[in-house]
């Protein structure tokens, strides 16, 4: 920077030239270097201050919207901040295959006590026993007076519980948010949901797995985040589901059963559209298994996947439908059914002694004769009926997507001699789940090709494994329609839709000391629709039913399962888009009519 001199000597000569006082140019010089000086100091006092200001400007501003935030949110308890892998508590909704909601999370929140913070425990405790009649006061007041320093009080409550809790004023309790499962739907398709429950908690959040069914199945998917909320979609039609359950609940108490089971099944995908197992529970509120008494007696056991029986006659199609493969017979090759008929020197006997002589094989189903198919499956034999029952799908447990399918390993004899040939021709000897049997019928239905049962929705066909020619397939769904139009299952038939379908009647195995009940049965139907094109297989069992409008107690499935099957599909048809088509008579008189 250039400095002026305070006496410049040009200037000094020059005012001596003049008679001028050269320290007034001096004078003059300093004062405007002090006032260049003051200029200077006043830019730069005015800069910092500028500075200093938006400093303290972004500092409240800052203060402020916090505190404008704090005070728009729900005030909580300072917690001191946990150590360890964080708790991941959202879960993927689960939607039926329109797109409708079958498990959902909401927000809640839990209850906990800090004992030692407590003002007036004695209170507290019984002021809570009045909102939760669940808790005991004296048990509360033992907890609070105790050496405790942390207790969970309830692990979910109520919006109108945490508000009467909060009312109680008292510092020592506690809330802290969290996530729970809710099931919209209640008990519709409870074992097929199966449940969910807390795993590892914390006061912040809490953990949703699942305990049972399909939730414990795809715990690990339902968790992932990455799969950024998308729902899991199900095979299952909420409306199909509940017109069938409403069904199958009244025929079970109709029939006076103590049970009851029902599948619906797409026949091209193996999509389960609709499963039910009776006595059922809610979700919602899981009750815990059983300590005693026999498993199949509690609402939490599932008949169609866990529940395998014998499930008679039913499986006489399979038998007929083998020989045809094997060119052994055709549907009018005779039989003869006349007794008697011994195997391993035991008696081979008929339903109520009847004696149908000479029949062709499809009366031997349409009659449904034990002695007829027994002599189908001797020609057969007993390795190829293995094989043929194992490509059914009949002799491991089915791969449906719930965790109780494992359980459903079907009953196989231990020696696999001819008397065990014959009787499984017919049902006996050999049990199975009715989901293993919806799957055998679908492959009847579809023209012989293996489809595995899945709860999950499919784009299309998912068709194996050739199990039969169609020439065969086709022979078989001719059969079955005559053993509903002309056969035992007369009460089968649904106007507008074409029903096939088998009944089975088992006298059911006492579970001590070997032997059958006399008076207990499980009655089957199982059936397919529409007979000439079918879509869809169905089965009904009903445990120990009995009929009791007529003189005498009728338990065969005839006059138990049958009925109900047929108002089953004559409720959930339309719901499946399956227009009825009606046989229209023949025009014997006609009026033409000109405009």
């Amino acid at each position: 920077m250039t400095r002026t001199p305070l006496r410049p000597l040009a200037r000094i000569l020059e005012a001596r030239h003049k008679g001028e006082n050269p320290d007034a140019i001096e004078r003059e010089n300093l004062r405007i270097r002090h006032e260049q000086m003051r200029d200077r100091s006043r830019v730069r006092a005015e800069s910092r201050l500028l500075v200093l200001g938006l400093c303290f400007f972004c500092a409240f501003g800052t203060i402020g919207a916090r505190m404008g935030v704090m005070a728009a949110t729900e005030p909580t308890e300072p917690r001191a901040a946990a150590t360890g892998a964080s708790i991941i508590a959202s879960r993927a909704d689960i939607v039926d295959r329109r797109g409708r909601l079958l498990a959902t999370n909401i927000e809640t929140h839990s209850l906990y006590a800090h004992p030692h913070q407590m003002v007036e425990p004695v209170r507290a405790a019984k002021e809570l026993a009045k909102i939760f009649p669940d808790l005991k006061e004296e048990r509360l007041l033992k907890d609070f007076t105790g050496t405790r320093k942390f207790l969970w009080v309830k692990k979910k409550i109520s919006p109108e519980q945490l508000q009467a809790v909060h009312d109680i004023g008292e510092p020592g309790l506690l809330f802290g948010p969290r996530e729970m499962r809710l099931y919209p739907n209640g008990s519709l398709a409870a074992h097929i949901m199966g449940g969910a429950s807390f795993g590892r908690e914390g006061v912040h959040s809490a953990e949703v797995v699942g305990t049972a069914g399909l939730e414990k199945y795809f715990d690990k998917e339902l968790r992932d985040p990455a799969r950024e909320g998308a729902p899991l979609e199900l095979s299952i039609d909420v409306t199909v589901q509940a017109a069938m359950e409403r069904v199958l609940d009244a025929g079970m108490r109709l029939m006076n059963a103590k049970g009851a089971a029902a599948v619906v099944m797409d026949v091209h995908t193996g999509e389960v559209i609709a499963m039910a197992s009776l006595p059922d529970f809610d979700p919602n509120d899981r009750p815990r298994p059983p300590t005693e008494g026999s498993p199949g007696d509690s609402p939490l056991f599932n008949r169609a996947v866990q529940g395998v029986y014998e499930l008679g006659s039913t499986f006489k199609i399979f038998a007929a439908a083998q020989a045809m493969e094997l060119g052994l017979v055709n549907p009018g090759t005779i039989i003869d059914t006349r007794p008697p008929f011994k195997v391993g020197g035991f008696r081979i006997g008929e339903f109520d002694g009847h004696n149908y002589g000479e029949i062709s094989v499809e009366q031997v189903i349409v009659k449904s004769s034990n002695r007829g198919t027994g002599k189908i499956a001797l020609a057969i034999g007993r390795t190829r009926q293995q094989e043929f029952l194992k490509a059914l799908g009949l002799t491991v447990p089915t791969p449906v997507e719930i965790v109780e399918a494992k359980g459903g390993q079907p009953l196989l004899p231990a020696r696999w001699t001819d008397l065990s040939t014959v009787t499984i021709s017919y049902g006996h000897g050999i049990s199975t789940s009715p989901l293993h049997l919806a799957a055998a019928y679908a492959i009847i239905a579809n023209g012989g090709r293996r489809i595995a049962p899945t709860l999950l929705k499919q784009s299309g066909p998912h068709l194996g494994d050739r199990v039969m020619s169609e020439q065969v397939s086709a022979a078989a769904r001719s059969m079955l329609r005559k053993v509903v139009t002309e056969g035992t299952a007369s009460f089968g038939e649904v106007p507008g839709y074409h029903v096939g379908g088998k009944t089975g009647t088992a006298d059911k195995p006492k579970e001590r000391g070997g032997g059958y009940y006399k008076d207990k049965v499980i009655a089957t139907f199982s059936g397919i629709f529409p007979a000439e094109n079918p879509r869809y297989s169905v089965v009904v069992t009903l445990d120990e039913p009995v009929e009791t409008s007529g003189k005498k107690p009728r338990r065969t499935a005839g006059w138990t399962a049958v009925p109900v099957a047929a108002e089953m599909i004559g409720r959930i048809a339309p719901l499946l888009g399956l227009r009825p088509q009606y046989d229209l008579r023949e025009v014997t008189e006609a009026t033409l009519v000109r405009q």
